[in-house]
């Protein structure tokens, strides 16, 4: 049976704000400690994964995103971007569980994608 996985995106009044590459940059700089490092786990630049992580900071009451200050300073997720992923993670298995029938009967019906 072909596999299908559900993902979740977040809007907030109608724009696009959190995600699963979004939650799982935050997760790599989690392990990482660090913003360039995190980026390039996930094959981004340190600017647009730095980009990424200001316009978090700036979408949510409190930064999610830590920086100690020079070259080289390192990165650290706050209690409330421990508390982003955490919600996120939960919401995603708690809308997986609820949707695993229609998944189940739209895997049944789904071709298997070709490999070249």
């Amino acid at each position: 049976m072909t596999e299908l996985r559900l993902t979740l995106r977040v809007d907030v009044d109608g724009h696009p704000a959190l995600g699963h590459g979004k939650i799982r940059l935050l997760e790599r700089l989690a392990e990482t400690g660090s913003i360039s490092a995190a980026g390039r786990a996930m094959g981004m630049s340190y600017r647009r994964a730095w980009l990424l992580i200001d316009a978090l900071n700036d979408q949510f009451t409190a930064p999610l995103v830590a920086t100690r200050p020079g070259g080289g300073g390192g990165a650290h997720l706050t209690e409330t971007g421990q508390a982003v992923v955490r919600c996120y993670r939960t919401a995603e298995q708690d809308a997986a569980a609820g949707a695993k029938g229609a998944l189940d009967e739209l895997a049944s019906m789904v071709r298997r994608p070709q490999k070249a």
